[in-house]
């Protein structure tokens, strides 16, 4: 386990893809809870 931290950290194009990887998934679940709340708050008219 020791070796593929030490990897991880020592190689630039494995350390960016998974840091990328993060940021998209976060933008993903930041815009589904965005979504998600607008739909619940949203004031139909009658």
């Amino acid at each position: 386990m020791d070796v593929f931290f030490r990897d991880f950290f020592s190689d630039p194009v494995l350390f960016l893809s998974f840091g990328f990887l993060g940021i998209v998934i976060g933008l993903c679940l930041f815009f589904v809870y965005f979504f998600i709340k607008k739909v619940h708050d949203d004031k139909t008219p009658n």
